[in-house]
């Protein structure tokens, strides 16, 4: 049986190839697969490449690893192309949320939209379109997978300039599921949803628990949660109420008790796309992406992660087990999107594809987040056609958003950066825009050609 074969770009992040590499060593009947790794950075990538074979020799698997910092030297008949790459790393990233703050913005993420999410997309975008030419140039069969932020500005970048068919992944409407499930004290395979909107910003207007609708049981459980006095109950079942409490997530519930459907993923995502809501960020007595949602934590967790992965390629540091226990997530949906792909098994994901109407009250141009079914001519979306307008209209502001994002990226021009982050709405003013916006050009100077 011939080997297939999965380029990953991007590979010295540490946490997501563990993950993947970890997936194709535990499933079972998925043929032979060789992974190519690549990297630009050394260190990483000699780490990375030293710990993977770790683990396939830990596991006894028949799993070939390869390895290039080149990635043409590697990607001619590849059959799965990931790309999981960040231009300039968690330092870039750090500035794109702390000097937004002289300004009085917050953010808990910043890899998606306000100008976080955008200065991310200048430096991303060209990049990721570099990877898609060499792609349909090398092997332009192979299925393309983007895991890089912002998701939907990439892909949408990928569509409109070398028309390569790429598929933006993410965990975040399973994470959600799960969410959900936990809060109702339900199994997590018992529970299902249909949702569509932009990455980071989906709404799940549709969940079932074993067939049946779900939220009249949410309902229940909100409302016994908003009756307890805190500290009032002792017991196992209300410990589990506590640590699942709506006021984990007070934004996305509020937003659900408005329009009847819960928004992915969380507060931690979903308050960046309503900026006036948080002004200063303010966020129920507390200062977003600082005191709660802290960036400057996940910064400091993924540094340590990172130094673990080179202890452990290195031998200090023994392998880390919890890769190969994990629960349902990103990286397995990837392998059974795969399979259902090659088996022709026709099962359902939410994955980012090009709307192309399948959901009539948004743009056809648009990347959006929405359920496709894998079959063997590859990922079909389902046509959507009671897609709430009010919903719809909230994310045709973010798909402007988007659309002024990607131009800005392609043209280098600063006049379409100041209209994006006037668009987003998280600038008090067009000068303030300017300002920011230079200010953000300078420091990634090195990162962003077509504005030079």
């Amino acid at each position: 049986m011939k080997r297939k074969k999965i380029v990953l770009i991007g590979a010295g992040s540490a946490v997501f190839t563990q993950g993947l590499v970890a997936d194709f060593i535990m499933a079972k009947n998925f043929g032979l697969w060789e992974i190519a790794l690549v990297d630009i950075n050394e260190q990483a990538h000699h780490s990375i490449t030293t710990l993977t074979n770790k683990m396939v020799k830990e596991k006894n698997a028949d799993i070939v690893i390869t390895s290039s910092s080149n990635r043409r030297d590697v990607l001619p008949d590849a059959d799965v192309v990931i790309t999981t790459i960040a231009v300039g790393g968690r330092r870039a990233w750090e500035n794109d949320v702390i000097i937004p703050r002289k300004y009085g913005i917050y953010q808990p993420v910043g890899d998606t939209t306000m100008p976080g999410g955008i200065s991310r997309a200048l430096r991303m975008i060209p990049v990721m379109i570099d990877i898609s030419k060499d792609i349909k140039e090398l092997c332009p069969d192979a299925h393309f997978i983007n895991y890089s932020n912002p998701m939907t500005a990439i892909c949408q970048a990928i569509q409109k300039v070398t028309g390569v068919n790429v598929t933006g992944l993410c965990h975040g409407v399973i994470h959600v599921e799960q969410y959900l499930a936990k809060f109702i004290n339900a199994k997590n395979s018992e529970v299902k949803s249909l949702g569509v909107g932009i990455n980071h910003l989906t709404f799940l207007y549709d969940l079932r628990i074993n067939g049946k609708n779900a939220w009249p049981i949410i309902d229940q459980e909100l409302h016994r949660q908003k009756k307890m006095e805190p500290g009032s109950s002792i017991g196992k079942e209300e410990k589990i109420l506590y640590e699942n409490s709506y006021k984990n997530n007070q934004f996305s519930w509020s937003f659900y008790e408005r329009y009847g459907v819960f928004p992915a993923v969380l507060d931690r995502h979903v308050t960046e796309f309503f900026p006036e809501h948080f002004p200063n960020g303010k966020y129920y007595g507390k200062v977003l992406g600082k005191e709660v949602f802290s960036l400057e934590s996940v910064i400091a967790e993924g540094d340590k992660i990172y130094e673990e992965m080179h202890e452990q390629a290195q031998g200090r540091l023994p392998l880390d087990e919890k890769f190969f226990k994990r629960t349902e997530g990103e990286h397995e949906q990837l392998v059974e999107i795969l399979r259902s792909i090659y088996n022709d098994e026709r099962k359902i994901f939410s994955v980012n594809l090009p709307n192309e109407g399948a959901v009539p009250n948004l743009p056809a141009h648009a990347v959006l987040e929405l359920p496709a079914v894998a079959t063997g001519m590859g990922l079909i979306p389902l046509h959507i056609n009671d897609f709430p307008d009010e919903l719809a209209l909230i994310l045709r502001k973010r798909i402007h958003v988007v659309d002024l994002t990607v131009e800005a990226a392609l043209t280098g021009k600063k006049s379409l950066l100041v209209e994006a982050m006037v668009a987003d709405g998280a600038v008090d003013s067009k000068e303030m825009a300017n300002s920011l916006a230079e200010e953000l050009l300078i420091t990634n100077k090195q990162y962003l050609p077509q504005f030079n």
